[in-house]
């Protein structure tokens, strides 16, 4: 029961990822901003595919690790 409510958590974390990826689609961004969230998107690629492997402790990771980048562009931007 556990591990479903960690999936669950992760697939949560997930769309809210998406909806973030988003907003900055939204903005301009500088070139290294743009690095930046190229290696968002490859962090959210390698989450997906964990959580279809059922590997919940690396796909909590890498998304954890996104939403960090996410917050740094943020953060660096003043939007938070």
């Amino acid at each position: 029961m556990e591990e479903i409510k960690e999936k669950k958590r992760i697939e949560v974390d997930i769309d809210n990822l998406k909806e973030s990826i988003e907003e900055l689609n939204n903005i301009k961004l500088n070139e290294k901003e743009n690095e930046i969230l190229e290696k968002i998107k490859t962090y959210l690629e390698d989450c997906e595919y964990y959580l279809k492997k059922n590997d919940l402790f690396t796909s909590f990771g890498c998304i954890t690790y996104a939403h960090g980048l996410i917050d740094a562009i943020k953060i660096n931007r003043s939007l938070i």
